[in-house]
């Protein structure tokens, strides 16, 4: 079906005269009639026919007015929208981690639209664990990931766009409570609330736990750190979180380590073999200019 010829038959239709349609359609008299004939001898049924000077539709040219028009509406609609994505506007779908949910990605987020005042950007924002977060850039859901440095297996390029500081929580009456430091190793003795290892904090702590050559005593696993933070400050074990304000509000101590090295680099992930549009290739070149790490 040729898509010039349903304007054509639309266009036609609306006008009911041959020669003001051609001249409405930039084109000759002759190449327009020349067209609906086309079109009706592929449809096997007339579309239009004579009433005095007009020429109005069948009824059969009625019923395919309807379609003509749908039709053209939805590609007009898609041609619209990759312009409008070309242009750098249309949707950016981001997943993170939850802490970075909280002020890191809204004020990059609110600072890249107020940049971009003229231009209409929507963001999404799906929040998840490391791995799960990864699952969903692989499948196409998100088009920038924030979260834990990826294994160096999967096919993703990563940018270090923010550090966290480690620290110990511990419940208001453990033993370590009343310190203001601690290193690592003093934590083995005691049972620790742990990330689970789809969590990308739990290869973060198993490292440190490594470097010191040292097995910790795993007591509970969960995967968010503010279920971490609440089972700590209810006497479930001790725990190394990333600092968040959260743990201002809970009934737990807050205790600096000393060694091993106690910071976390988060990252903005992104597929390479996927095309990334305009919008969100500038919104990583924006995170990019304003990254804390």
């Amino acid at each position: 079906m040729n898509l010039f010829y349903l304007r054509y038959f639309v266009t036609l239709a609306h006008v009911q005269h041959y020669t003001k349609a051609a001249q409405q359609l930039c084109i000759t008299q002759p190449s327009l009639s020349h067209a609906m004939t086309q079109l009706e001898k592929e449809l096997g049924l007339p579309l239009f026919e004579k009433n005095g000077r007009k020429t109005t539709l069948t009824r059969f040219g009625e019923e395919f007015l309807s379609c003509a028009e749908h039709t053209l509406s939805t590609l007009d609609e898609g041609v619209a929208s990759i312009r409008r994505s070309a242009r750098g506007e249309g949707l950016i779908r981001l997943g993170l981690l939850r802490t970075m949910g909280i002020d890191f990605i809204p004020r990059l987020a609110a600072g890249f639209l107020r940049e971009n005042a003229g231009l209409d950007i929507q963001f999404t924002f799906h929040t998840g664990v490391t791995r799960t977060l990864l699952d969903g850039l692989s499948a196409r859901q998100f088009d920038l990931v924030f979260c834990s440095r990826p294994l160096e297996t999967l096919e993703v390029t990563a940018a270090a766009v923010q550090r966290q500081d480690l620290v110990l929580i511990t419940p208001r009456d453990h033993p370590l409570a009343g310190r203001h430091a601690v290193d690592l190793r003093e934590t083995v003795p005691y049972p620790q609330v742990f990330f689970e290892p789809s969590s990308g904090m739990r290869a973060v702590v198993d490292g440190m736990f490594a470097a010191i050559g040292a097995s910790p005593r795993i007591a509970y696993e969960t995967e968010e750190d503010q279920v971490v933070a609440g089972l700590v400050a209810q006497g479930f074990g001790i725990a190394v979180v990333p600092y968040m304000d959260l743990l201002l509000k809970l009934d737990v101590r807050i205790l600096q380590l000393s060694a091993p090295v106690c910071e976390r680099q988060l990252f903005m992930v992104h597929d390479p073999r996927a095309f990334l549009p305009p919008s969100v290739s500038r919104f990583r070149q924006y995170v990019l200019d304003h990254k804390e790490a």
